[in-house]
């Protein structure tokens, strides 16, 4: 099976023109395959190997809750206390006369009803936010402040920003810092050796980091971006590293001897806490830091930082999982393949087979949305094509990045906002709204 896998996954590194990918199949609790493929950087000739540091993007979250729910065992902290009682560097702030209160729990499982979904990144060399400057919004900080503007517990909302705070809670009840804290209750027990909430990379790794990649697999300027939001964005790691993690969450759910996080809290972490009206990569609900599937038999997380693709997925009571991580924008097709194909090699109960393809969309089709126009009652909207994708201008506003998704959607990268070709005409799509775009050139 490795050499047919190892086959197939050279074959998509070449079409989705992606360099790099390293992966782990873990079955029963241990890993029984691991392999990588490419090379770190386009151009180059060094290869992606089993310790090749690959950034975990989003899946650096669940890392977190992890320590967090330790810090619960111990009595430190309570899900379902106010965080802001707890809070001492930074407060949610309150939206308008309205205090909203805002638990663990919710930041945990996305339903806090908080802002900012993700995290661009910073390019190397730019000044770094600290996390306060990043949840109030302030310079140097490249997002807007996080603050409630749904009713907590409510719904679910993915929020990169409510992550944030996590992290700055943990700082602020411990006194630590939260990369020297992540080290000391998660990543040393576990034995994830070579993972570090490092940001940015110290310079005497960067020979074992791998080289993020756009869409058509040219470097990014610097080799990648850094993330000072840890918590959200900020760990390097590799694919058997994230395996062991998942191995870990595993062994407290199932009260395993030395576990790091007492059963109760890995049932709590394994329990959806919310459901997902529009469900993510199969998975229909949230636990505690993780997406969960089949009403939490399966769990895992993706990711996604510039350049950087990845997944991590595993069932609590087989012990069976994969973690891949690829070095491109267009990863996630490579990714999805790879577990499809994993999955149904070692035969994983219930896990949805069906991949998505990558949406080619002919430069006819891009040529025609391209043009000048008027948005609703009068803002203009310049709309150019982009490495594949549209580039739009609204009004005096910076570009935003529209990839295509097939079917004439073409979804913004950093917004949650759509631009939709019907019938000839161009729509806007945001909120529920659909705003119609008339073409003044």
């Amino acid at each position: 099976m490795a050499d047919v896998l190892r086959a197939e996954i050279e074959k998509d590194l070449e079409e989705f023109k992606v360099p790099g990918v390293s992966w782990a199949v873990i079955d029963d609790g241990e890993i029984v395959d691991q392999g990588s493929a490419g090379v770190i950087e386009a151009g180059g000739d060094d290869p992606v190997t089993g310790d090749t540091l690959f950034q975990a993007c989003s899946i650096s979250k669940p890392v977190a809750v992890f320590a967090l729910l330790q810090l619960v065992d111990q009595g430190l902290l309570d899900l379902d206390e106010d965080v802001n009682q707890r809070l001492t560097s930074w407060q949610i702030p309150s939206t308008g006369e309205w205090r909203p209160i805002v638990t663990l729990r919710q930041l945990a499982s996305h339903s806090a009803g908080l802002t900012v979904p993700g995290f661009p990144g910073y390019r190397q060399g730019a000044e770094l936010p600290t996390p306060v400057q990043i949840l109030d919004g302030v310079r140097p900080s490249n997002t807007f402040g996080v603050h409630v503007d749904l009713v907590p517990g409510t719904q679910f909302r993915y929020s990169g920003g409510g992550t944030v705070v996590l992290q700055q809670l943990l700082e602020d009840v411990t006194g630590t810092p939260f990369r020297q804290l992540l080290r000391e209750l998660v990543l040393e027990p576990l034995g994830m050796s070579s993972s570090d909430y490092a940001q940015p990379l110290p310079e005497e790794l960067h020979h074992r980091a791998a080289t993020a990649h756009d869409e058509l697999g040219r470097p990014v300027p610097g080799r990648w971006h850094s993330y000072p939001e840890l918590a959200a964005a900020g760990l390097w790691t590799t694919s058997n590293d994230l395996a062991a993690f998942a191995h870990g969450v595993r062994d407290a759910y199932l009260g395993a001897p030395g576990a790091l996080i007492s059963q109760e809290r890995a049932r709590d972490m394994l329990t959806p806490q919310i459901t997902i009206a529009d469900p993510w990569d199969a998975m229909e609900a949230l636990g505690l830091g993780a997406f969960l599937g089949d009403g939490g038999r399966r769990f895992g997380h993706g990711g996604s930082n510039k350049g950087f693709k990845c997944y991590l997925v595993a069932y609590r009571d087989t012990g069976q999982g994969a973690a891949v991580m690829t070095n491109g924008d267009n990863g996630s097709y490579l990714v999805d393949r790879a577990i499809a194909r994993i999955a149904e090699s070692y035969g994983w109960e219930d896990y949805p087979l069906e991949v998505s393809d990558r949406s080619e969309v002919s430069d006819e089709e891009l040529q025609s949305v391209a043009g000048t126009y008027r948005l609703g009652d009068g803002l203009s909207l310049k709309v150019t094509v982009a490495d594949g994708g549209l580039e739009a201008v609204f009004g005096r506003q910076p570009a935003l990045r529209f990839a295509a998704r097939g079917d004439g959607r073409y979804a913004a990268r950093w917004v949650a906002s759509e631009l939709r070709l019907t019938d000839g005409r161009l729509i806007f799509v945001q909120e529920g709204a659909e705003i119609e775009c008339s073409r003044v050139g």
